[in-house]
């Protein structure tokens, strides 16, 4: 029995021992398949599952800074960027989608269907982030912050804002949802403006709220403010008045252009119909109103092109002003063509300027005929016509002229005219300049500071005063007479009347582009005009419809600028309202008829206009007067209403703030002393 017990003993011992070997090796084995792992996780795959922890615990910011103002020459912001708040959620941290979808677009005014749509297909594409609505407004923010939703994030971007709404809109353009410039200057200048945008790294917990940040690379870099030549008080006239011209004539658009003749500043740049950049296009909208057509859409120009046929005529033959030109009676046979002047009285002979002043279209192309095509040529190219101008807004054309390989035998008799050659208004403003200026073509400049780049002469000095001379006799006792004059000032131009062509037939059509182009004063021009107007209906001619407009624009613009009057106040023509209009007040057609009715001209009304336009001025002593308009009540005005009604009572207003007007100093029924400016807070 003790033997037994011995061996029974040594049995369990051995099969302990032989458990517990086992179990070492299991130990061993499990210790080494650990280590095994760690060696992975820690060496082999140490960069990848830190790289997924960053992503799970960080996010990468973008920092969009601060977009640049866009100002005008007075430093008035006609563009600038506003804080505000933009909603997003983590598609996959929703514990109720449902309840999520009712709560958003309950507070958002959003579609409830629409935004459920994009949280599913987010969650279906394991998205951690989806825009909910950005760049909402304070009202939204305010009521979302209220609820207090750890689920909601909110966090700050910007939103462009046009504080005067439409105007100059085609020059400054828009922006897109992410501040990225889709027309004018935005679009041009867009690297400028936005700047260089920064990155922020975000440290989160498990509920996605951040403990930590820090800048990633480089800092945001706000963008730069761009100021122009355009004066806000001149853009606003020129786009009242061109307005009133296309809507009074039912005419389908208009273009108009103020522009410096000796620097080549331009003032104004206006287009009818225009739009408001601060509302954004909406799917199916027309988007042929935020066309440029200034600078976009070329037309043929039809009389006002006669400048330049004289003008090459003057440079290369022995023509001079009161040279007799041969007018046939108003009708000429052209190499099988009959070309007539469509007037009651045709002339049989003129003098050079009486051509031009009663744009006898016989008279043109006889002084075309003197001068030869290659000449014509070579002067249409040298005042820039079928080239750029190189200002920097989208979307120029260089307009078309044909090289003379392509010219019929006619064609020296249509261009002469005005006709087979298409142009810009900003061309026409450039080319007019070259007679105001003493024969220099300069580069139109759009923004302030920019480099004046010597101008090319392009005719000679006597020459651009012989033509200004005539292109006074337009306004004298042409085409202009009846509608062109400025009140106070000498002034020159040209008027112009051009069929339009149906672009699915290539027939000319009954309706026409009517044009004036123009200059003040006539000694030492300050300033020159071009308006045009597009769709005028057969009987309206360019005298009729844009000359009106040029006198407006003139009349306000000289006097912003404080020019000094050469002429007395008055009108060279006596009763212009009785007046009726002779074969010198209207201008050439090919096929259109004379009315016997004729629209007064557009004469600035005195009571609204004078003490907008006048200068400061002083008594001999030097003190000002206190004899000025009196101060409005500007209260709780936007900036647009009081940018209008003080351009209306002449009075310079400082801004501050934005939203409504708060406080002015001085207070309204105040007196101002001459040259003393109303100062206006604005606040929300």
């Amino acid at each position: 029995m003790a033997g037994t017990q011995q061996i029974d003993d040594f049995g369990v011992r051995t099969e302990t021992a032989r458990r517990l070997r086992l179990l070492v090796r299991i130990v061993f084995v499990w210790a080494g398949v650990l280590l095994a792992r760690l060696f992975v996780l820690q060496i082999v795959q140490h960069d990848t599952y830190v790289h997924l922890a960053q992503s799970q615990q960080e996010k990468l910011v973008k920092i969009q800074p601060p977009r640049g103002a866009i100002l005008d020459r007075t430093g008035r912001r006609l563009a600038m960027s506003l804080p505000v708040d933009s909603v997003f959620v983590n598609p996959l941290l929703l514990k109720d989608v449902g309840m999520a979808c009712a709560v958003l677009s309950k507070f958002l005014n959003l579609d409830s269907k629409d935004l459920m749509d994009r949280l599913q297909m987010a969650i279906a594409q394991h998205r951690g982030f989806l825009w909910v609505k950005r760049k909402i407004s304070p009202e939204e923010s305010e009521r979302l912050r209220s609820l207090k939703f750890e689920w909601i994030g909110i966090t700050p971007e910007s939103r462009r804002y046009y504080p005067y709404d439409t105007l100059a809109a085609h020059i400054i353009g828009s922006v897109d949802t992410d501040e990225q410039g889709t027309d004018g200057i935005e679009f041009k200048l867009n690297d400028e403006l936005a700047g260089a945008a920064g990155y922020m790294r975000l440290s989160t917990d498990v509920q996605q709220h951040s403990f930590a940040s820090e800048y990633s690379g480089t800092p945001a870099q706000p963008g730069e403010d761009i100021q122009l030549t355009i004066d806000s008080r001149i853009q606003y006239i020129a786009e009242q008045a061109l307005k009133k011209a296309v809507v009074d004539h039912h005419c389908t658009d208009g273009s108009i252009v103020v522009m410096n003749p000796t620097t080549g500043e331009i003032l104004a740049m206006a287009n009818y119909p225009t739009y408001d950049p601060n509302e954004a296009p909406k799917p199916g909208d027309d988007r042929s109103a935020r066309l440029n057509l200034a600078i976009s859409v070329p037309f043929e120009p039809g009389s006002v092109f006669k400048v330049v046929t004289l003008s090459a005529a003057l440079e290369t033959t022995n023509l001079r002003p009161d040279s007799v030109i041969n007018c046939g009676g108003g009708v000429m046979n052209l190499f099988g063509r009959v070309i007539h002047d469509d007037r009651s009285d045709r002339y049989s002979s003129l003098s050079m300027a009486d051509v031009l002043a009663h744009s006898s279209n016989i008279g043109a192309i006889n002084i075309g005929l003197k001068a030869g095509k290659e000449n014509l040529y070579t002067y249409i190219k040298r005042f820039g016509f079928g080239d750029r101008t190189g200002i920097p807004l989208p979307g120029e054309s260089a307009g078309v002229v044909h090289s003379l390989k392509r010219w019929q035998p006619t064609s020296i008799g249509s261009v002469a005219m005005g006709h087979e050659v298409s142009v810009t208004v900003l061309q026409l403003a450039q080319a007019c300049s070259i007679l105001a200026n003493g024969g220099f073509r300069v580069k139109p400049r759009l923004l302030a500071g920019s480099p004046t780049v010597p101008g090319k002469q392009v005719v000679r000095p006597e020459t651009a005063i012989m033509m200004r001379q005539m292109m006074e006799g337009v306004n004298l006792r042409g085409t202009g007479r009846l509608y062109a004059q400025i009140p106070g000032y000498t002034s020159g131009g040209k008027t112009g009347t051009a069929q339009m062509v149906d672009p699915e037939t290539g027939r000319y059509t009954n309706l026409n582009n009517a044009s004036y182009m123009g200059f003040a004063p006539l000694v030492n021009p300050k300033i020159v005009i071009v308006v045009s107007a597009h769709g005028a209906h057969g009987r309206e001619m360019g005298a009729q419809v844009a000359a009106p407009a040029f006198s407006s624009v003139a009349s306000a613009t000289l006097r912003i600028l404080d020019v000094p009057q050469d002429l007395p106040e008055t009108l060279v023509v006596d009763n212009p309202a009785s007046a009726k209009p002779t074969p010198a007040d209207t201008d050439d057609m090919p096929i259109a008829s004379l009315s016997s009715s004729v629209p007064l001209p557009l004469v600035p009304d005195e009571g609204d206009q004078r003490t907008f336009l006048e200068s400061p001025r002083q008594h001999a002593g030097g003190a000002n007067e206190a004899t000025g308009p009196k101060v409005p009540d500007f209260s709780n005005a936007s900036m647009r209403q009081v940018m209008e009604q003080s351009s209306r009572l002449g009075i310079q207003v400082d801004f501050t703030g934005q939203g409504l007007v708060r406080a002015q100093d001085p207070p309204p029924g105040s007196l101002l002393a001459a040259g003393e400016h109303v100062r206006v807070r604005f606040g929300r």
